[in-house]
């Protein structure tokens, strides 16, 4: 298993040796439960599907109750799949945490849902640099300017960095250090930011392009 779900708790900072400061991310993962394994035989892949966050089997609706109780856990909030070499290493039921899947030292990717930022101009979302301040400029200075080319063609063309909605997007960052896993709390400490708002669910993995 190379990934868990978690909960981003907030940032502070830890200091190494040389007792300089690093900021970091400090994220709850786990437990998370193995609810299906999906093998080559069976299904043309080999995968885990994950739980976390448990949820009160009131608000589950009957297909995904029927799919806990066959696998006989508890029904969760968020299911993800994960693909791994050998799913034959896995049982349903089995309980996954933090230490299972990261070590201090290594690198991991984190993904999530950005913070919402709402209708942003185009200085804020494409960090367009502004019109000139000057004398005799009209008060337009954080205005996106002309947006068309000509009377040909006459129209816009897609993908035109304009003001519009911002943020509340997965994203993903990539190479966080691991600074500290604490598996008696289940907590990892990623050097750096990581998507979301204080309390979002996070995907951790081990880091895919850590060597360049």
């Amino acid at each position: 298993m190379n990934a868990l779900l978690g909960e981003k708790l907030g940032m502070t900072q830890l200091f190494d040796d040389e007792s300089r400061a690093i900021p970091v991310t400090v994220v709850k993962l786990g437990p998370c439960r193995v609810v299906q394994v999906k093998s080559t035989a069976t299904d043309g892949y080999e995968a885990v599907q994950i739980s976390y966050r448990e949820l009160d089997a009131r608000h589950v609706n009957k297909p995904m109750a029927g799919h806990f109780a066959k696998a006989n856990v508890p029904p969760s909030r968020h299911l993800v799949e994960i693909r791994v070499p050998d799913a034959s290493e896995y049982s349903v039921g089995q309980e996954i945490n933090v230490a299972d899947v990261l070590e201090e030292g290594q690198r991991a990717d984190v993904a999530g849902i950005s913070k919402g930022k709402g209708f942003s101009g185009v200085m804020k979302r494409h960090n367009f640099s502004g019109q000139s301040a000057s004398h005799g400029v009209h008060r337009v200075h954080r205005a996106p300017g002309s947006i068309g080319a000509c009377a040909t063609p006459a129209r816009v063309f897609k993908g035109m960095p304009m003001a519009g909605r911002m943020g509340s997007e997965r994203s993903t960052v990539l190479n966080l250090d691991i600074v500290k896993v604490d598996a008696e709390r289940g907590l990892a400490m990623l050097g750096g930011s990581v998507p979301g708002p204080k309390g979002s669910v996070v995907l951790v993995r081990r880091a895919v392009k850590a060597n360049g």
